[in-house]
């Protein structure tokens, strides 16, 4: 009799780390690596509702939108109410990727918001000089150089990217206008200052919906009989990249890779993930 007594299935798909970026051990979010756990989360059940887990301090901007549109488009095209749990951070990109949801929740001390764009460099053309080291680039196009960090910034090289800043922010900016239409209660200035708040602060600006987590309001939606379904995504990147390691047999016939370009790519986006997460004191 308990089998016929069963609670309605709830797919859960959670969607951790840096978008677009990825480091060893820690792949990145991604359309490409995303668009097939997403596809079976809104056709793994027939509940109404589908919940995402997002842990993001954010990332590509291409990447966020992708994903927050194919998550919205899905919702609509199945009928399913999608609900979004922010954890410990769901901030700049991954704010965005949160906007997919009918509904926004958080923990008491997650950390939402950061509605803004950021580039950052280092500006090494000092530092060279000093080594004596001559800095010599050929470009066929005027600007291709632009904001080279070993020569020295360009007053126009900064204006110019400064308006795709602007440009990139006022789509952000739309995208969390007509989501949260009617619900937010901050000033422009406040809410896409790219600050971030607490859970209990966002509330307040009407970024989220109530301080919640996922298995808590799945039970107040479907009863507590409802069951959670972690969809699976494929953590393939690490082993795609040993397996183009150069193999002991030899006889491969084409170019050995070099491990050590490779441990360097590595490291600096190790780094600028790093750098990111910190923002958040995590």
């Amino acid at each position: 009799m308990g089998w016929f007594n069963r609670g309605p299935v709830v797919p859960v798909l959670r969607l951790s780390g840096a978008i677009g970026m990825a480091a060893p051990l820690r792949p990145g979010l991604s359309i490409a690596a995303l668009a097939g756990p997403i596809e079976r989360a809104f056709s793994l059940s027939r509940a109404k509702s589908v919940a995402v887990v997002v842990n993001s301090p954010g990332g590509s901007p291409v990447q966020s939108s992708l994903l927050f549109r194919r998550l919205r488009q899905l919702a609509d095209e199945k009928g399913k109410t999608l609900y979004v749990f922010c954890e410990d951070v769901a901030a700049s990109g991954g704010y965005y990727v949160a906007l997919a949801g009918d509904e926004i929740y958080a923990d008491a001390s997650s950390i939402v918001g950061s509605i803004g764009v950021i580039t950052a460099s280092f500006g090494l053309d000092k530092a060279i000089e000093k080594l004596g080291i001559e800095r010599r680039v050929y470009t066929a196009g005027a600007n291709k150089g632009a904001l080279d960090p070993f020569q020295p910034e360009k007053a126009d090289d900064i204006e110019r990217l400064k308006a795709v800043q602007r440009n990139v922010h006022d789509v952000f900016i739309g995208v969390v206008k007509d989501r949260r239409q009617g619900r937010l209660k901050g000033s422009d200035a406040d809410l896409f200052s790219g600050a971030f708040w607490s859970a209990t602060d966002a509330l307040d600006l009407g970024l989220i919906d109530g301080i919640s987590d996922v298995r808590t309001k799945m039970r107040e939606v479907h009863g507590p009989n409802v069951r959670l379904r972690v969809v699976p995504i494929e953590r393939g990147w690490l082993a795609s990249r040993l397996s183009r390691l150069p193999s002991s047999g030899g006889g491969g016939g084409g170019e050995a890779p070099r491990p050590g370009l490779a441990f360097a790519g590595d490291l600096v986006s190790a780094v600028e993930i790093r750098a990111l997460w910190s923002r958040f004191g995590l």
